[in-house]
C-alpha cells in the first residue's frame, strides 16, 4: 500500500527494509521468520510527526487484528515506514512515536474498538499492550539516528507486533528460546547488552518502544481512554 508522494521513495524504502532483515547480523529471529513466511507486511506513510496517515493506518491495524484471529499461525509483522524527518535525534523521534500511538489509540476508542483485556492498558503496568481492534500489541520504533545498531533504520519507523502470537511461543516453549538468541545477535551486533530489555513481568515494556534508553524517572506519554 502506497501512500507517499514518491513511489520512488516508497519502493526503495520497502526494498532496504528487507535488506536489513536479511542482513546475516540482524539480531531479530522473529522478524526474518515472518519475512520468510511472507507475512510481514510493509505501509507507507508520510510524515511521523503528523496525523495525516493515522485514520488509514488505524485501518490497517483493524484488519491486521482480524486477519491473525481468522488465522493466528507463525509470526507476522505490520511495519509503517514513515518518510520523514529523517534528522530527529532519540528524544524527537520517541515524542512522534508516541503521538502517533496516541492517536491511534484514541481513534480504536473512538470507532468503540474493546480492549484486549488479557493485558493492561496502563503504561505503567509490567503488562502493558497497546490494543488495536480488540488484540494486544508492542511497537517497536526505528530511524535513522538510533543509538542502538538494530533500531537503526534509513526512515523513521514503527513495527507492530501482536502479543498473542508470542504468549502462544510461550505456552509452547518456545519464547524465551528465541528471546535469548535475539539478545545475544543484539551484543554480538552492537558490542554491549540492551539496557532497555526487561523480562518479561518486572518492567513495562512501553519503555523498550522506541529504542531510546531511559532512566528511573522516565514517564510514559501515552494515556489510553479506555484504561
Amino acid at each position: 500500500m502506497i501512500r507517499t508522494n514518491d513511489d520512488t521513495i516508497a519502493a526503495e524504502s520497502e526494498r532496504k527494509f528487507h535488506e536489513m532483515i536479511q542482513r546475516s547480523d540482524f539480531p531479530c529471529v522473529g522478524a526474518k521468520s515472518a519475512l520468510a513466511q511472507g507475512s510481514l507486511s510493509i505501509v507507507q506513510a508520510r510524515n511521523i510527526q503528523s496525523a495525516w496517515n493515522d485514520l488509514q493506518i488505524h485501518r490497517d491495524l483493524l484488519v491486521w487484528s482480524e486477519k491473525w484471529r481468522d488465522d493466528p499461525e507463525g509470526l507476522r509483522s505490520l511495519v509503517i515506514i514513515f518518510e520523514g524527518p529523517l534528522d530527529l535525534d532519540e528524544g524527537q523521534f520517541e515524542a512522534a512515536m508516541w503521538e502517533r500511538l496516541q492517536s491511534l489509540a484514541d481513534k480504536d476508542h473512538w470507532l468503540g474498538q474493546r480492549l484486549d483485556r488479557t493485558v493492561s492498558a496502563d503504561p505503567d503496568d509490567p503488562h502493558f499492550s497497546l490494543s488495536f481492534g480488540g488484540e494486544a500489541y508492542f511497537a517497536v520504533g526505528l530511524h535513522p539516528n538510533a543509538s542502538r545498531p538494530a533500531r537503526r533504520f534509513a526512515r523513521p519507523a514503527i513495527v507492530f507486533n501482536l502479543h498473542s502470537q508470542f504468549e502462544r511461543l510461550r505456552e509452547e516453549g518456545r519464547f524465551e528460546r528465541m528471546r535469548e538468541r535475539i539478545m545475544a545477535r543484539d551484543i554480538e551486533l552492537a558490542g554491549t547488552p540492551n539496557p532497555m530489555l526487561a523480562d518479561h513481568g518486572t518492567g513495562s515494556s512501553a519503555r523498550q518502544y522506541s529504542g531510546r534508553a531511559v532512566g528511573p524517572e522516565w514517564s510514559c506519554p501515552f494515556r489510553d481512554p479506555r484504561a
